[in-house]
């Protein structure tokens, strides 16, 4: 089932650039049996071994805007940090139907998603960069989600980035966010008593990378539209579910 659930996650963020790391938690959660405070700490290793696996190709060929990262990256690293250790005080439920608002948020701008393009060559913002980093920060480590279908377009449309950039740009972002947060979460559990479940994580990682590259592979010789479509009522069920579960 781990395996199976990792791959379906990595050929998602393969296929369409983000939204599959919003599947991790869930996964934890219901197939792999992970407490809700664990699967969102797990999640953000999870996710950002995967983004940092990703990141290896765009690093040869050099399209990741390293002056973006810093802008939006280390903001929102503080912000992740933030996000992290509030999560740890207050009630995994609050934590999970704020996940669930932000799973039918993520389906919203799938089924409407369209090429994020800028007509015209626009300045960098850094002042708006940094804010929206620091937001997204919050998010992730809140809730344990990467924020890629929120960075990109930001990257975009504030930073100036052309999308192939922006979304590897965004992969390196979302890895440094995650393992930030991780990092918060572990702190926080192990003083708790809590003990990870190694072997499980590790084999969700290895899926996810390889099932980002299947993904990538294949979304260049299939229409991803579709497929998006389908995607974003997935969303929209699986975040029903979580609803009805926590409450």
């Amino acid at each position: 089932m781990a395996i199976l659930a990792a791959l379906i996650i990595g050929l998602s963020l393969g296929l369409f650039g983000s939204g599959g790391s919003i599947l991790t938690v869930p996964v934890l959660l219901y197939l792999l049996g992970f407490a809700p405070d664990m699967a969102i700490a797990a999640s953000l290793l999870i996710v950002g071994a995967i983004s940092l696996g990703a990141s290896i190709p765009n690093l040869t060929k050099r399209i990741i805007s390293w002056r973006h990262v810093a802008f939006f990256g280390i903001p929102g690293m503080v912000g992740t940090y933030a996000g992290a250790w509030l999560g740890g005080l207050l009630n995994p439920t609050i934590q999970l139907v704020t996940f669930a608002i932000l799973m039918l948020l993520a389906a919203v701008m799938m089924w409407r998603k369209r090429a994020v393009v800028n007509p015209a060559p626009v300045a960098i913002n850094p002042v708006k960069i940094i804010i929206e980093g620091t937001v997204v920060g919050i998010i992730t480590g809140f809730v344990g989600v990467g924020g890629g279908f929120l960075i990109v377009p930001a990257l975009v449309l504030l930073g100036g980035l052309n999308l192939v950039a922006a979304v590897a740009t965004s992969l390196v972002i979302i890895a440094l966010k995650s393992f930030v947060g991780f990092f918060k979460y572990y702190e926080i559990l192990i003083a708790k008593g809590f003990e990870f479940d190694w072997p499980a994580i590790t084999v969700v990682i290895i899926g996810g990378i390889v099932g980002s590259y299947a993904g990538g592979w294949l979304g260049k010789r299939i229409a991803t539209a579709p497929l998006q479509k389908g995607f974003a009522v997935f969303l929209v069920i699986m975040a029903a579910f979580v609803l009805w579960q926590s409450l």
